[in-house]
C-alpha cells in the first residue's frame, strides 16, 4: 500500500534496542519500511486517543433524566450479589 505523502517532515527519533528489534520484526512480517510501520503507528495512537475521547463524551451525561435516586440503584445492583 503506497500512499503519497504531500507534505512530509522528515524526524528523527531514538529507539532503545529491544523496541528497535520489535518493530523490525513487526515491519518485516508486513513487508513495510520502518518509516511505513512508525506512522501507522502514531496514527493508531491518534485514532486511539480520539475514539477514547468520543467514548468518554458520549458517556458524560449518561444518566441525565433518569428518576433513580442514585442511593437506591446502588443497592439495587449490590443486591444482585447477593443473589450470588
Amino acid at each position: 500500500m503506497m500512499t503519497r505523502y504531500d507534505d512530509v517532515m522528515r524526524t528523527i527519533i531514538d529507539l532503545p534496542g529491544d523496541q528497535l528489534a520489535a518493530l523490525d520484526a513487526w515491519r518485516r512480517a508486513r513487508g513495510v519500511s520502518r518509516a511505513e510501520a512508525v506512522r501507522r503507528a502514531v496514527a493508531r495512537l491518534i485514532n486511539d486517543e480520539h475514539d477514547r475521547r468520543a467514548a468518554v463524551d458520549a458517556a458524560f451525561g449518561l444518566w441525565k433524566g433518569r428518576v433513580a435516586d442514585g442511593l437506591a440503584e446502588q443497592e439495587r445492583l449490590r443486591a444482585e450479589w447477593d443473589d450470588r
